[in-house]
């Protein structure tokens, strides 16, 4: 395990709820923010007002926030703030994809910073989420507290290319059941083929290749697979924001250089970082966030023996919730 700068020492996990996470809360504020047209973004913020403030990336992209992404954190001690990415959620328009790349959502990250008046925070995502909180540290490294990362995307051209070829090894029925969602003729090039049907305008044309896409993810998320049997309308638009969005960013290559985000953790050198991965990761290999951890001195590396993908998988869980309470000493 390797540590960071001695900044931390305190490695007790609180004994906060049989699930490994704080209790339930709502939030005391919400709202919405206008950023680059067509796009307005949700918002909201619980625990402490005067709270340390910490920031929530959701994954995907697409994903959008979930209730229990506000208990990874301590609310009295946490000012937590979460927000829709363009497209996802409740933000608006649902599932659009012009004027969204990564540039854009690390310039609503900023945007959403000043409007809520913060000078600073720690940074907590994971996959899409921590391959967009590093590009914001590394934009903005003065802004950052602290980072914490799990199941690490870098956008890299391989990453991409074992979503579509290497999970299938792992999980071939699920595999097999997504490729045949495609005619024969275009199992070749699975992302062009979905890329083609998600974009299409025509309900009967996208939402199947969305719900063929998400139980493929979800199917390869977790240690145990899950079964998802049917899937309510808000889940069929949830599908589709995350199926959409996912493969145009994919299709672009994430809007990143190969290899640019291990090349720019030099500009982390002063950002102590947590990094939680599953040993079983399948979605986002371990070895991505090893090179990491690697290139990033700063960051503690922990890899969960029995876990996957999934933030929550218990092990997974215990580690963020632990890396929450750490980081309760940057002041």
């Amino acid at each position: 395990m390797r540590q960071y700068g001695g900044r931390m020492t305190n490695d007790a996990t609180p004994d906060i709820s049989r699930n490994r996470l704080y209790p339930e809360i709502e939030p005391y504020a919400h709202g919405r923010l206008a950023v680059g047209p067509p796009h307005e973004l949700y918002w909201e913020e619980c625990g402490n007002p005067d709270g340390s403030p910490v920031l929530f990336l959701h994954g995907g992209p697409g994903a959008g926030i979930a209730a229990s992404a506000r208990r990874f954190f301590d609310p009295d001690h946490y000012r937590i703030i979460l927000f829709d990415q363009r497209g996802a959620g409740q933000s608006t328009p649902h599932a659009e994809t012009a004027g969204n790349d990564t540039a854009a959502l690390v310039a609503d990250i900023e945007a959403l910073r000043r409007e809520r008046g913060v000078e600073g925070w720690v940074v907590f995502g994971g996959s899409w989420g921590a391959l967009l909180a590093l590009t914001y540290a590394q934009s903005h490294p003065e802004r950052c507290r602290g980072l914490i990362l799990r199941g690490v995307f870098l956008g890299s051209r391989g990453e991409i290319d074992w979503f579509f070829d290497g999970m299938r090894r792992f999980f071939p029925e699920a595999g097999r059941a997504f490729a045949g969602h495609l005619p024969p003729s275009e199992r070749d090039d699975l992302l062009a083929g979905f890329h083609r049907r998600l974009t299409d305008p025509d309900p009967a044309a996208h939402m199947p290749a969305a719900l063929a896409w998400r139980r493929y993810e979800t199917a390869c998320s977790a240690l145990i697979p899950r079964d998802e049997a049917s899937v309510s309308r808000d889940g069929q638009q949830a599908a589709l924001a995350l199926a959409r969005i996912e493969a145009h960013y994919f299709a672009n290559k994430c809007f990143l250089h190969d290899g640019a985000l291990l090349a720019g953790a030099r500009r982390m050198a002063a950002i102590p970082g947590a990094i939680v991965q599953g040993r079983y990761d399948i979605v986002c290999p371990p070895h991505i966030a090893d090179q990491l951890a690697a290139a990033w001195p700063m960051a503690r590396y922990e890899l969960i023996a029995d876990a996957g993908h999934s933030a929550m998988e218990p092990g997974i869980a215990t580690a963020l919730v632990a890396a929450t309470e750490r980081f309760k000493t940057l002041e």
